[in-house]
């Protein structure tokens, strides 16, 4: 370029390669005031719907276990052995890489804390929970520094360090809306999760009623006056104290002074909280990439067999989600182990094996293929004394 272009290029601002301004975020990931949270409905509270989910829904705890242990347990490829050990090694007896696979499919966002020694090397990766991190834009709006909030502590973790080396890794699930945060599963799962959590309340209390609503008691005497409150009451408290709940289910009743008992039956469609529950269920399954099989539901056929589940299970959620998660962290920590790479050994998922076999064999069939083309095609280290 002459001196002339380069000068004109100055003029258009061409010159300096700035990167755009970005929105200032929320407070948290998961503000409760949303402005625009459609009438009757409550926005989604990530701190209130994790308990609801995780600790009282059958359902969405085996979903939430099966991706993060399918991850934590994925066999690894490092291009380093130090840093294979750096990631599989336990932090407060938590496992990273299944630490990190649960916040970012529950939360959206998963922050990996370089913990370095006396010689400024990574000693310790911990997972920090990302409800209690927030980011703090700079000017422009890109991240700045990360705050940490436990109780009524508040710990700011810059970026970098004074020396220019990474401090935190941030992780994002997709989210389209958010320019510092990421998208969980649990916003999309949080109404199938309550519908399922209510299912299974009404199925408990008709159980603790011998499954059939409570009747009515009518008071036919002929001409003798109603009763009065004193003796409306009185046959409230006798009757919750006689006949409610479980223990009393099926107790007969002796009535006199005209009174009469006229039960109650739930019709078929009323009783059919099963249905409800499966398709709650099926949505849950759904939300966090596990298919409907795996969790043991009944009358889905997507699937031809569990064989097929397992391996969509790997290929369509596992896996990307531990792609993520390794190439984020072999990112950052990049400046101490030069051209780090981290994956999945995919020779080694027993899900995987038979179409990693299926291509062993397609590629050891290709005559026109040398040698040195077919252990590249598979991955493969070149030979010794061959050349790629």
């Amino acid at each position: 370029m002459s001196f002339l272009d380069s000068l004109a290029a100055a003029f258009k601002g061409g010159g300096a390669a700035a990167r755009v301004p970005l929105a200032r975020p929320y407070i948290s990931p998961w503000a409760a005031a949303f402005a625009a949270a459609p009438q009757g409905r409550v926005p989604f509270d990530y701190q209130t719907a994790l308990p609801r989910a995780f600790a009282e829904n059958p359902v969405a705890q085996r979903a939430v276990r099966i991706v993060a242990e399918g991850v934590g347990s994925a066999p690894l490829a490092a291009s380093d052995p130090a840093l294979a050990t750096l990631v599989q090694a336990t932090s407060a007896g938590q496992a990273l890489l299944e630490t990190l696979a649960a916040h970012l499919t529950l939360h959206g966002n998963g922050y990996v804390q370089i913990v370095k020694d006396a010689a400024g090397r990574p000693a310790e990766l911990v997972a920090l929970r990302p409800e209690r991190v927030s980011v703090i834009p700079g000017d422009d709006g890109w991240p700045a520094a990360y705050a940490y909030r436990a109780g009524e502590r508040t710990l700011t973790l810059p970026v970098e360090d004074e020396q220019g080396w990474p401090v935190l890794i941030h992780l994002k699930a997709l989210d389209p809306a958010s320019d510092h945060y990421g998208g969980g599963c649990l916003s999309a799962a949080a109404q199938a999760v309550a519908v399922h959590n209510e299912a299974a309340r009404w199925n408990l209390a008709l159980l603790e009623n011998a499954a059939r609503p409570s009747g009515a008691l009518v008071h036919d005497s002929g001409d003798a006056p109603p009763l009065s409150s004193d003796q409306f009451e009185r046959l409230k408290i006798e009757l919750d104290a006689a006949f409610a709940g479980a223990a009393h289910a099926g107790r007969p009743m002796v009535l006199d002074g005209g009174l009469r008992w006229q039960s109650m039956a739930l019709t078929p469609a009323d009783m059919d909280f099963a249905t409800l529950k499966a398709a709650a269920a099926r949505d849950i399954a759904l939300a966090f990439g596990v298919p409907p099989m795996l969790l043991g539901l009944p009358g889905d056929n997507t699937y031809a067999n569990y064989r097929e589940a397992n391996r969509a299970l790997w290929r369509l959620t596992l896996l990307p989600l531990a792609g993520k998660i390794l190439g984020g962290i072999a990112e950052g920590l990049r400046p101490w182990f030069a051209g780090a790479t981290l994956g999945v050994d995919l020779d080694q998922v027993p899900a995987l094996a038979e179409d990693r076999e299926r291509l062993w064999g397609q590629v050891s069939a290709a005559e026109f293929l040398s040698p040195a083309e077919k252990r590249a095609l598979l991955g493969l280290a070149p030979a010794e004394g061959n050349s790629p």
